[in-house]
């Protein structure tokens, strides 16, 4: 009688309703098509980034020389952490709080990155709102920062045209000048002299606030039906800015003057090489264009099945990413060059980076040209499609987080869920929208992500290559692929990434420079507010630890620390089918000692995978054999 009641018993509640719980990752959802994923790779890490950085960082460090640490970088700290991202989300199947059961006390460092991906957010998609409000001051017949004489302009503004009219008469001097495309941005779309400053941001500015809502709109509706919805809308938005782009270029290059401004990008100055200050330009360029370590990677890798070769979509991403930064040098340097030509000034005086290239120059170079609402439409449009998929990323990483930490709950009502946090990013987002917003976006711009990411990536790989242990990591890269990483993956997690990455962060804290925005600098309580902002993040870690330390049964703290340090009980793949070797009696209600049998009694045949399971069964019991002698 009591023989049925036994496996009952030892089964646990979790797998007793597994259509629940996480044990049945089925309603966690996955992608739906061969190509969402890496899609949605590209469309995340392709982002403005690739536009307003990387062109006017080659410019300054070296013109094409940069190209040498640039891709030296993307060697040892691109592409390997990259991959290990990938092949932590793939391999559980979890998002970056709940993949922390490979270790429960860095727990913290998932928490870390969630902050910092919703600092992000909010002001992500601040600048994704300006872009609507120029997309839509596109749509008319005579761009508005055309001319001058419109109520915003002030005296000193100068038009373009009187100058060139000008120039073959008498020469206009232009030193005190600002052109009608600056004072549209900082008077007309910021209207920033509401402002006096940081800490008196003014009135709200409406028509701002509207097209921040509407992007949080489009946000949502995209992102309402998790990765089956996003997966699909990254079709259009991460090949889209692609056709743009070849437009732009084409257009550019064709440009009188054009090869004045790629001349400027790419003459290569070899001496910038031997500065330190390049090479790191060059890492935090890779770093911050191939989004390691926001957890985005990590989120989508998860949505992932078991064997899907994430080795070949690390290189063609990354390389991607690479080659579209180049290209997009060559259409602003084109326009650039065209511009220098138009107004008589040397290519370094046009030249921006960030906000002011997108929203001041290439905005005026477009009133240069014939068709100009058209070329300044198509421009915007680049921008938003840009934006947007990277901004899917944060959001999918967020919402993913934390429906996994509580999949009872909320993974029923993710579409709920995920509506909640919008809203909520949304109405952090609001200081953004007043006068002085743009300083609070600056500030969040230097500080959400500067040291804190940094501290974040180096305490992910530490813990996987010391705490979990290289040897076991590779082992399970060899089961979910079929072959280990070779010894340039092993060498770079082990030494060189982390390496490059402790000298950056140094390098941020040694070289420190308080915010400023033009000629306005930032009072010290806003710089400690942004400080916060960084060490707030940092600080997770240990609070992590403290929690998961005091969370284990263990009286002393050495037990205690021990015992959190190693991988949860149901770490490891997330089906059943897919946990082979040392993974299979860990998970609830599995008491087989011969794991592979099982495998083989109950799904039929050896496959390649089961092969390497084999051998990896093999390998454990050799170690084991050796540890006894």
């Amino acid at each position: 009688l009591l023989q049925p009641v036994t496996p009952e018993l030892l089964v646990s509640p979790s797998s007793q309703d597994g259509d629940l719980g996480s044990e049945c990752p089925e309603d966690r959802g996955n992608w739906t098509g061969r190509l969402d994923f890496l899609l949605s790779c590209i469309g995340y890490c392709v982002g403005l980034g690739n536009v307003w950085r990387f062109p006017y960082r080659a410019y300054t460090n070296g013109g094409g020389a940069f190209l040498v640490p640039y891709f030296i970088m993307l060697a040892i700290c691109g592409i390997p952490i990259f991959f290990m991202e990938l092949s932590l989300g793939q391999f559980s199947s979890l998002g970056p709080l709940a993949v922390w059961k490979i270790s429960p006390l860095f727990k913290g460092v998932g928490m870390g990155t969630i902050l910092i991906v919703s600092l992000v957010a909010i002001y992500y998609n601040m600048i994704i709102a300006y872009v609507l409000f120029y997309l839509f001051a596109s749509l008319t017949s005579d761009l508005p920062w055309q001319h001058c004489g419109n109520w915003w302009n002030t005296d000193l503004c100068l038009d373009h045209h009187v100058i060139k009219a000008g120039n073959a008469t008498f020469p206009v001097n232009i030193t005190n000048t600002v052109s009608p495309s600056e004072e549209y941005w900082s008077r007309y779309v910021l209207h920033i002299q509401g402002s006096s400053g940081i800490g008196n941001p003014g009135r709200i500015r409406w028509n701002l606030c509207l097209c921040l809502l509407l992007s949080w709109t489009i946000v949502y509706l995209c992102i309402l039906k998790g990765v089956k919805s996003s997966g699909k809308v990254v079709y259009f938005t991460a090949t889209f800015p692609y056709l743009i782009l070849v437009m732009l270029l084409i257009r550019g290059v064709t440009l009188e003057g054009a090869w004045k401004g790629i001349r400027f990008y790419l003459t290569p100055q070899f001496d910038h090489l031997l500065s330190s200050k390049v090479w790191i330009e060059a890492a935090l360029q890779i770093f911050y264009s191939l989004g390691v370590g926001f957890g985005g990677l990590l989120t989508f890798a998860s949505y992932n099945t078991f064997h899907q070769n994430i080795y070949r979509d690390t290189f063609i991403v990354t390389l991607g990413n690479a080659i579209t930064s180049i290209l997009a040098g060559f259409a602003i340097f084109s326009v650039l060059g065209y511009m220098s030509q138009e107004l008589g000034v040397p290519v370094d005086q046009v030249a921006k980076a960030g906000p002011g290239l997108a929203f001041v120059v290439y905005p005026q170079a477009m009133t240069m040209l014939p068709l100009s609402p058209f070329w300044s439409f198509l421009f915007f449009f680049m921008l938003l499609t840009l934006g947007l998929d990277s901004q899917f990323a944060f959001m999918e990483t967020i919402v993913t987080a934390v429906t996994d930490e509580f999949p009872y709950y909320l993974r029923p009502k993710k579409a709920s869920f995920s509506a909640v946090i919008c809203i909520a990013l949304f109405l952090m987002g609001l200081i953004l929208t007043t006068e002085g917003g743009m300083y609070w976006l600056v500030l969040l711009d230097d500080y959400s992500a500067g040291f804190g990411l940094m501290v974040v990536v180096i305490t992910t790989c530490l813990v996987v290559t010391r705490v979990y242990g290289m040897k076991r990591f590779c082992r399970d890269i060899h089961m979910m692929l079929g072959f280990k990483p070779g010894p340039y993956f092993r060498a770079c997690w082990m030494v060189l990434s982390p390496a490059t990455m402790m000298a950056l962060l140094v390098y941020n804290i040694v070289k420190y420079q308080p915010s400023e925005y033009g000629s306005y600098r930032f009072p010290a309580w806003a710089e400690v507010l942004g400080i916060l902002m960084g060490v707030l993040s940092c600080l997770m870690i240990p609070v992590g630890m403290a929690v998961a330390v005091l969370r284990e049964e263990g009286t002393l703290w050495e037990v205690g620390v021990q015992q959190a340090s190693r991988p949860a009980m149901d770490w490891g793949p997330s089906l059943e089918e897919n946990r082979t070797g040392m993974y299979v009696a860990s998970l609830a209600g599995s008491q087989s000692p011969k794991p592979l049998m099982v495998h083989m009694r109950k799904y039929g045949g050896i496959t390649s995978y089961e092969n390497t399971a084999i051998e990896v069964d093999r390998e454990i019991e050799e170690e084991e054999e050796e540890s006894m002698m």
